[in-house]
């Protein structure tokens, strides 16, 4: 599946729906939508997006999901049914997450407060410390487990799956995120 460039723009402010179930153990979150998740309805859905790859790659998922094309509806029962959601900090779609304001980020930060509060997981895990920095007016965080957690929740700071992420791999990622979902119990 392949794109236009004006097709992608037309999703330019587009929101994509949070893939949450009744029973969330691992609540992954992202910056915010990019043109291609927008386009696909599928959270990290950019070809070069190493996400599903490092979920594969760490156990947390059993089978491979073919982001670029989009979820099936199995997809997401899978993840479903292996106690993962997924939402982000900030609703609207952009090109690039450097496209979002402040405000947008601090608004998402609060939102996601009472998202967290209502769905109840028992690990956040937030891809993208520049986002959560500026989200959650915390400067100074760093990576890995916060002691403090997250609204009643377990929390993590991982690293972003983003291609831009040029210092990461398929295989660091993959460590990173297999840390909160040992702490979920998924793995």
């Amino acid at each position: 599946m392949g794109f236009t460039r004006a097709e992608l723009e037309s999703y330019i402010g587009a929101t994509v729906d949070d893939l949450i179930g009744p029973r969330c153990d691992l609540l992954f979150v992202g910056i915010n939508p990019g043109l291609w998740t927008a386009a696909t309805k599928t959270h990290f859905a950019y070809p070069g997006n190493r996400f599903y790859p490092a979920l594969s790659l760490a156990g947390i998922i059993e089978r491979e999901i073919d982001r670029g094309v989009g979820m099936s509806d199995d997809d997401r029962a899978h993840l479903l049914a292996r106690g993962i959601g997924i939402t982000n900090v900030a609703r609207r779609a952009t090109a690039k997450a450097a496209e979002l304001t402040k405000q947008e980020l601090i608004d998402g930060g609060a939102e996601l407060r009472g998202f967290v509060r209502r769905h109840r997981p028992a690990v956040v895990a937030v891809a993208g410390i520049t986002a959560y920095r500026s989200a959650f007016k915390e400067p100074k965080a760093v990576m890995g487990e916060h002691a403090d957690g997250f609204e009643g929740s377990r929390l993590w700071i991982v690293p972003n799956p983003s291609g831009l992420n040029a210092h990461e791999t398929v295989e660091s990622l993959a460590v990173a995120y297999a840390a909160p979902a040992e702490a979920a119990g998924i793995i």
